[in-house]
């Protein structure tokens, strides 16, 4: 009996991120999606099982790289290909039916770096008992550690973003204790919940950093307080007398990375752009690297180019995250300071970066 799946529209809501690698956008997206939902309503198959599909699928495709030939390198691409498609689609079943688990994510992301790490060896294994270069054992050391130090450093700079996150909030719920403020929100956030967001023209839904007051009391529009005015004496104040209304102030947005946008105003309009197509700005991470070394350089038999290109476009956006990380550490320090200068002149109630 199948189940009660929604329609393709809503679990492509459900399911895709609202930012994503090209790759997973443009190639994976739309054929995981509907096999999602065909798999959720005729299929009892759990995100686990999907973890391991793709994960023998991808052994597959090592054993195909092994032979060294270009009709198994061609053969291995695409196992790889399928395999990453499975990898894509555990995720979204875990979010269409609910099903997720800590130990799920904790075998996705084992087997995804031992999926790397033995095709990476078959890999440039098969080719070096073709050719006998030794270049190729050097490329498997270099596959191997550039895989690992862009999830090592991704989860680095997430700790110390996290961080300063955590500080800023208990410096803002201290100072709610002393007066009324509004809520706290940092601008990433905002643009991750509104990917269609524009930072130059929409001011409404992105909100610049502006001075917290405490919430006002105001008058309905066309009642007599509105106008200025006090209402007659004897009337029925809950009746016909002015309602107030509190009407809090926006958020504070606290943007850790202004100083990045200041110095290169292009990358929000190219930002802009890729959000609106739900593509992330980070358009080499470690997925398009992969696919670089597992899909394209096997199918076009230029491993060795493809492996190399691959690599160095890793490393100048990863350089890239760890210079933008910088300059959002500087805003951090600016933020942390406005409140210890808020501390020191009570009056002054802005919370500025």
């Amino acid at each position: 009996m199948p189940r009660d799946i929604p329609p393709l529209a809503e679990v492509r809501r459900i399911t895709e991120k609202k930012r994503d690698a090209w790759w997973t956008v443009m190639l994976v997206d739309p054929v995981a999606t509907p096999l999602v939902r065909w798999t959720a309503r005729y299929t009892r198959a759990t995100p686990n099982q999907l973890t391991w599909g793709a994960f023998l699928v991808g052994l597959g495709s090592a054993a195909c790289f092994a032979q060294g030939d270009w009709r198994w390198l061609l053969l291995g691409a695409v196992l790889y290909h399928v395999s990453f498609i499975f990898d894509c689609m555990d995720g979204k079943l875990a979010r269409l039916t609910g099903t997720g688990s800590v130990f799920g994510a904790w075998l996705d992301f084992v087997f995804d770096r031992i999926r790397v790490l033995v095709c990476s060896i078959a890999l440039m294994g098969g080719q070096y008992a073709r050719t006998d270069d030794v270049l190729y054992l050097w490329l498997a050391l270099a596959v191997a550690s550039l895989d690992a130090l862009r999830y090592i450093d991704s989860l680095e700079i997430f700790k110390i973003r996290h961080g300063m996150r955590k500080q800023i909030k208990a410096r803002m719920r201290a100072a709610r204790k002393a007066e009324n403020q509004a809520e706290l929100a940092f601008m990433e956030d905002l643009l991750r919940e509104n990917p269609e967001a524009d930072l130059e023209t929409d001011r409404d839904t992105v909100a610049p950093l502006e001075p917290v007051a405490a919430v006002e009391a105001t008058a309905a529009p066309g009642t007599p307080a509105a106008a200025g005015t006090d209402a007659p004496a004897g009337t029925d104040a809950g009746a016909e007398g002015p309602v107030q209304v509190p009407t809090p102030r926006r958020p504070a947005v606290v943007d850790l990375h202004q100083e990045f946008r200041r110095r290169f105003p292009w990358w929000v309009r190219c930002r802009n752009f890729l959000q609106r197509h739900r593509i992330r700005a980070h358009l080499i991470s470690g997925i398009e690297f992969q696919m670089g070394v597992f899909i394209i350089g096997p199918a076009l038999d230029a491993v060795v180019a493809t492996t190399v290109v691959s690599g160095a476009l890793l490393l100048v956006f990863e350089l890239a995250i760890i210079y933008k990380l910088l300059l959002s550490t500087r805003d951090f320090t600016r933020t942390i300071n406005s409140f210890e200068t808020a501390d020191r002149f009570p009056a002054t109630t802005s919370v500025n970066s």
